[in-house]
């Protein structure tokens, strides 16, 4: 690896996933940095290489197996930092090849479902990629004009959505009292947790803790500069809102994703400043965690903001 003065090293990482959704997971041997850590197979990229034939010669030499490059996906890229050592983690999705995978370089492997694998026993640089792979591509925000009370009409609502098909939903209610907006969580979190689905406690740390599985928090970005630790377990979602690079940094220590924002106009701020596209991806680029675009965005942007950068979508009103 690089030091702080070089230019990192880049090393690939391959997601292989099966017929059932499941993904290969190496560990790391004795005697190696980070020896009983599980990470996704790959290898550094040589000088001059094609990131692709990068990755393809590395699944050769350590799984015995043949990928065509053009098969990948691009998923997410993870700056990392190693104590006084850097290294770019550059992720891509396959489910084509040839062959069994097979451990030829002495390492266990493991297959498992996304949602099974244990974030906190993976190798830091790789929790993103896996939380990449399990975030949805839309993240819906309820709106911060909602009335004071509506349990109801909003329990009907979300519930509408998670039937669509969303998967990620922010509970963002400045109006009402903290218990009405727990108490709606609460009736939430069966049905959500049955779907595979979170829901997100705007800046409500304690009632997540509170509540539990399936019911997770979403910082402020003022909360982001108070926090030192990770409030919540691995098993317990955690995003945060930020609007510039120093933010991103900062959500990394603490949060599994993060929303940038504005990059579009919106019509409660129609004059605002917004990033733009060119300044998201720059952005997200030195990002380590999955991205979300935020301002100005409907669902019909997810593959725009897959294509600089992004892990999809957040929005309000255009999402109910």
């Amino acid at each position: 690896m690089s030091n702080r003065a070089g230019a990192p090293m880049h090393v690939m990482a391959g997601i292989l996933r099966d017929a059932q959704g499941r993904v290969l997971l190496a560990q790391r041997p004795e005697g190696k940095h980070l020896a009983g850590s599980w990470e996704f197979p790959g290898g550094k990229r040589e000088p001059g290489e094609r990131p692709q034939d990068a990755l393809a010669r590395e699944l050769r030499e350590e799984l015995g197996i043949h990928i065509d490059p053009v098969d990948g996906m691009p998923l997410i890229r993870v700056p990392w930092r190693y104590g006084e050592r850097d290294l770019l983690l550059d992720a891509w999705q396959f489910t084509r090849w040839v062959g069994i995978p097979d451990s030829l370089e002495g390492q266990a492997l493991h297959w498992t479902l996304p949602s099974a694998a244990r974030l906190a026993g993976l190798a830091p640089a790789d929790r993103p990629i896996l939380q990449a792979i399990r975030l949805p591509p839309l993240y819906a925000i309820t709106p911060a004009d909602a009335i004071a009370g509506q349990i109801e009409l909003w329990q009907a609502r979300v519930e509408a959505a998670l039937a669509r098909g969303v998967r990620l939903i922010q509970l963002r209610f400045p109006r009402w009292p903290i218990e009405q907006v727990r108490k709606l969580a609460a009736r939430l979190q069966p049905r959500a947790m049955a779907c595979d689905a979170c829901l997100l406690l705007n800046g409500d740390i304690d009632g997540a803790r509170l509540l539990g599985p399936g019911v997770g928090a979403h910082l402020t970005s003022s909360q982001l500069l108070t926090l030192t630790h990770r409030p919540l377990p691995w098993t317990q979602l955690i995003g945060a809102s930020c609007h510039d690079e120093a933010q991103l940094t900062e959500s990394a220590r603490i949060a599994d994703f993060a929303t940038l924002s504005p990059v579009a106009p919106t019509g409660s701020h129609p004059d605002a400043v917004t990033l733009g596209w060119s300044s998201f991806a720059a952005m997200a680029e030195t990002a380590a965690l999955p991205v979300y675009a935020l301002g100005g965005m409907t669902p019909g942007h997810v593959d725009e903001a897959r294509r600089h950068g992004g892990q999809g979508v957040a929005g309000i009103s255009a999402f109910w």
